[in-house]
C-alpha cells in the first residue's frame, strides 16, 4: 500500500523533567563523569521552551527519581500515524516508565497505543529512524531482530530494515534527520558503515550532510526548523550546518551536560505527528522485514 511521505509536521508530544537521580547513576556509569544537574536542567528547559515556541503542544512529566533515565523519553514508544508501539527497553529499570507514558499518549494525546508480545523483542526509539517515507532500526546491544519485527508488524505499510551497529548503543548516535530527505551523519568508520547498509537497503535515495563529529550528528528537525548543535560543543559540525541550511530556520541548543550520560536531542522528546486521515486501525497484517 502507498503511504504519504510525513513532512516532520508535529502537532503535540511529551517529555520529561530531569530527575536528581540522574547525576549519581551517570557517576555510578564512570567514576570520571560527573554531570552538573544544574546546568543540565536548564539546557533542558531551553529544549523544552525551544519545542513550545515551535507550537508544540507539550505534556511534561514529573520527574522520578527511581527512574534515573525517565528524560530520556524517546526509548519508551515509537509513534506515528497516530498508532504509539510501546517499546521492550532492555534495562528492566526502566520498564516502571511504560505505564505512565502508555497512558498519557492513549488518554491524552489520542494515541492508539500497541504493545509488544514477544517477551524477548528488544527495541529502544534512539535505535530507529524513520525518514518519512521508511524506517530503519539499528540491531544493538539495546535493541534485536525480534524488536524491529515487532515494529514492521506495527507499521505494515513501511518498509522496515534492520541495520547492524557498533561502536554505540543507538543508531541514532550516528545519523538522524536533518530534513525531508536529508540524513546527517558523522565521519567514523561506524557511521559510515551503517550509511552503507542503508544506501543497500532504502526503497528511497537520500542526500547525506557528513559531520566530523559523530555526538553533532543527532539533531532535531521539526516545524520546519533544525534544531542541532552548539558552536561551543563542536565548532566545526556547527559551521557545516551553518553554511548547508543558511536558507533553513536553525536552532543551535546546548546538550553538554546530558550527553555526558548518552543524552541526545532527539532522545529528550516523543513527537506526535499529525495523523493521517484515511489511516484503517485494524491494518495491522503483512509485515516488511529485511
Amino acid at each position: 500500500m502507498a503511504q504519504k511521505s510525513f513532512n516532520f509536521e508535529y502537532e503535540s508530544g511529551v517529555v520529561c523533567r530531569i530527575p536528581d537521580s540522574l547525576k549519581d547513576d551517570a557517576v555510578r556509569e564512570s567514576d570520571q563523569v560527573v554531570v552538573d544537574l544544574d546546568q543540565a536542567k536548564r539546557e533542558h528547559e531551553k529544549y523544552i521552551l525551544t519545542l513550545r515556541k515551535l507550537k508544540i503542544n507539550l505534556l511534561e512529566l514529573e520527574a522520578d527519581d527511581e527512574y534515573p533515565d525517565c528524560c530520556f523519553v524517546e526509548d519508551i514508544a515509537i509513534i506515528h500515524d497516530g498508532v504509539a508501539l510501546i517499546c521492550n527497553p532492555k534495562s528492566p529499570s526502566r520498564r516502571g516508565e511504560l505505564e505512565v507514558i502508555k497512558r498519557v499518549l492513549s488518554h491524552d494525546l489520542g494515541q492508539h497505543v500497541v504493545n509488544i508480545k514477544d517477551e524477548e523483542a528488544m527495541i529502544e526509539g534512539g535505535n530507529v529512524l524513520f525518514t518519512g517515507k521508511e524506517f530503519f532500526v539499528g540491531i544493538s546491544p539495546r535493541t534485536n531482530q525480534a524488536g524491529a519485527l515487532a515494529l514492521a508488524n506495527c507499521f505494515p505499510d513501511y518498509n522496515v530494515a534492520t541495520i547492524q551497529i557498533s561502536g554505540c548503543i543507538h543508531l541514532k548516535s550516528l545519523m538522524s534527520m536533518a530534513g525531508p530527505g536529508i540524513i546527517a551523519i558523522g565521519q567514523s568508520e561506524e557511521a559510515k558503515k551503517a550509511l552503507k547498509q542503508i544506501v543497500d537497503k532504502a526503497n528511497y535515495d537520500y542526500e547525506t550532510v557528513t559531520l566530523p563529529d559523530d555526538a553533532a550528528c543527532n539533531c532535531l528537525y521539526v516545524n520546519r526548523t533544525l534544531i542541532h548543535c552548539t558552536e561551543d560543543e563542536f565548532p566545526e559540525s556547527f559551521k557545516i550546518f551553518e553554511d548547508r541550511f543558511s536558507d533553513r530556520v536553525r536552532i543551535p541548543l546546548p546538550n553538554k551536560e546530558l550527553s555526558k550520560v548518552q543524552g541526545t536531542l532527539t532522545s529528550r522528546s516523543l513527537l506526535v505527528g499529525k495523523k493521517r486521515k484515511n489511516l484503517n486501525m485494524d491494518d495491522y497484517r503483512n509485515n516488511r522485514l529485511k
